[in-house]
Order: C-alpha cells, then structure tokens, then sequence
C-alpha cells in the first residue's frame, strides 16, 4: 500500500531545490498586494491557489516561469521578505523538513530601492525568526540561503560576491536559473571561476527544458557540484529491448561521480521536463543508482510538499519507508552544510527517525 501524506509528514525530510518566491502562502500574498497596490488574478486564498496551480500547468517552462510576476511584485520590502521567509520556514518545518536549502534571485528584489545587501539579510532575517518559531513548537529546522543569478541577466558576479560575501551568515551556496534555451550556463563562467576560487559551493539549473549540452556544460566547463532538476540526463540512457539500460558517458560520468540530481517530479510534469509522475525518469535513475533527491522546487505553483511529492512516487513506484530514506540520507549527504554538520543531521535525527517508522 502506499504511504500516506498524513504518515509521510511524521519523517525526517531534507529539501534542497525549494523556491522562496514560489512557495508563498496565498493568504499572504493577498495581504502584501493589498499593501503594495498590486492587482492579483484573484483575491480569495483558495481561489488564488487555484490559480497559481492552473496558469503554472501549462507544460511550458516559460508561461511557468510568468506565475512569479504576482509573487516577487509583493516582495519589494524588508518586512514583507522577512515576513515570507519567516514563514517559509515554519511551513517547511510543519511538514517534517529538518533541512532545507531555499534559493531566490535577490536581483528580482530590488523595484523599490531596497540593495541587494538589504534584501539577503531580509531573508536570513525571516529564515532566523521561522527556525526559532518552528523550534519553539518542537519542530526545529535548519535553514541555508542560495543565493540566485538570473540566466538572462548580466550581474551572476555580483550575486557570486554577495554569496561568498555571506556564507558565514547563512548563505550557504549559489545557483543560476530561469530559461534555460538560448542562455548556456557558460555565458557565466566568471562567476563560477570566482566561486571555485573561494571555494564555494553551487548548483546549476540544467537539463530541465533543455537537453544533455545543458548538462555537460554545467558539469565540465563550470563546475557545478549539483544539477538543478537534471531530468534530461536519461536522454543519455538507453534501454534495449532486453530491457536492459545502457548507459552513454555522460550519464556514466554523473552516476561514477555521484552528482546529485535535484529532481522535482511534480514541478517537472507541469513544465514539460517528464510527461508524468509514473513515467519520470526519477524511476529508472533510482533504479540505476544515481544520486536521486526529491524536492519541491515550486510549493505554491505546484501546490506540493515534500511530504506530498514522496506520496505520489510511493503510489508510482511503490516506495516504502527504505526508499524514502535513501532520498533523504542522498540529500543530506550533498548539502552545502560542512561534513560534521551533515553527519549529525544524518545520524542523530535522519536515521533514528526512519527507524522508528521502519520498525
């Protein structure tokens, strides 16, 4: 039998591909549009999730991609950044997230004056105040910043230094994201030579509308130490009719190195990347032994959780508690948190709460 939301939401979970700017509470965006004099598509909390879920089911990365209009008009200060990150926070920790690593461009921040330094300490303002709350109600969790460069923009250098200039505050690494088709991650190797110079952490969106170039030049000429979603790299994988999985050098390369794919199943049907939950090359990767996690990427757009996105590859693939596990270990494993802090997060909360559900 496949295991429930409502049990799912009682393990340990890791999440490390969770947008700030697509994981708001509708009830709060209402109230910080009204605030800032934004017009939304709906002014009901249960219409307007309707509504994010509808426009963002579009199987097109792009149209997905215009939904966040709505979300980055109503963070344009610092209480409404804090506020949204306070509560991203609590609700991931409600869900049974103990570590979770949230990425957002504060270049998108900054229509009403507020500098890029004033927007990243907003954020880790509101990450402090949700952990406190969270742990007050006996949830604790662990929040890390990815600090985000648009694709199509030109100041990934900036972000870089701002990362760097922040990773002993909490941020805890960097990423780029957006369309993918036309901006190769390479048209950035500046700031990624900069990051491998200071000896910093990064993930890279690629191979999610786009196919294995993405991939390789994520890897091979920039470095990543992550793949943001990845999904494409199953175009490197053939299955004969034997049915047994052939595997090109790409493919060989990601599984021999242990790259980690941030995989985000729901995300991914709506965007195009996988035509289902049941087909998504999650599956087949699993199988493989590829360094597979499970995330989020957009919670609002998605209407998901983690707790939701485990329950809907339980009923797929029919995975129990030792598969879930596995991703949650695989995804602690590739934090951006030092080996001490993941070795405890993985031995003292991780594996002693899986156990008591395992039996």
């Amino acid at each position: 039998m496949a295991l429930t939301i409502e049990e799912i939401r009682t393990a340990p979970k890791v999440l490390l591909h969770d947008h700030l700017d697509g994981g708001l509470r509708p009830s709060t965006i209402i109230e910080l549009a009204a605030e800032a004099g934004h017009e939304l598509p709906a002014t009901e909390p249960e219409a307007l999730g309707a509504w994010f879920a509808a426009a963002a089911d579009s199987g097109s990365l792009e149209r997905y991609l215009e939904t966040f209009a709505h979300t980055v008009a109503v963070m344009q200060t610092e209480s409404a950044i804090r506020r949204v990150a306070a509560e991203c926070a609590i609700d991931l920790a409600d869900d049974g997230v103990v570590y979770a690593e949230v990425r957002m461009a504060p270049e998108l921040l900054t229509e009403r004056g507020l500098s890029l330094e004033q927007v990243t300490e907003a954020m880790l303002a509101g990450f402090g105040e949700g952990s406190a709350e969270a742990a007050g109600r006996g949830r604790p969790i662990r929040m890390g910043l990815l600090l985000v460069a648009m694709r199509h923009a030109a100041m990934s250098m900036e972000i870089a230094e701002l990362a760097v200039r922040y990773r002993d505050e909490g941020v805890v690494g960097f990423d780029i994201a957006g369309a993918e088709a036309g901006y190769p991650p390479t048209r950035h190797l500046d700031a990624f030579e900069y990051l491998q110079r200071e000896n910093a952490h990064f993930t890279i969106h690629a191979g999610e509308a786009f196919g294995l170039p993405s991939i390789w030049q994520a890897l091979q000429w920039c470095g990543a130490d992550r793949l943001g979603h990845g999904v494409r790299i199953i175009d490197d994988i053939v299955v004969g009719a034997d049915g047994v999985p052939h595997l090109g050098r790409l493919a060989h390369y990601v599984r021999d190195k242990r790259i980690p794919l941030e995989m985000c199943p729901s995300s991914n049907v709506q965007t195009g990347a996988a035509e289902s939950v049941a087909s998504h090359p999650l599956g087949l990767l699993t199988r493989l032994g590829f360094r597979v996690t499970v995330n989020t990427d957009n919670r609002l757009m998605s209407g998901t959780s983690v707790s939701k996105e485990f329950a809907l590859l339980s009923e797929a693939f029919g995975y129990g508690w030792e598969e879930l596990r596995w991703f949650t270990v695989n995804a602690m494993k590739s934090a951006f948190v030092h080996h001490d802090e993941r070795l405890a997060i993985i031995n003292d909360v991780i594996k002693p709460g899986y156990a008591k559900l395992i039996g």
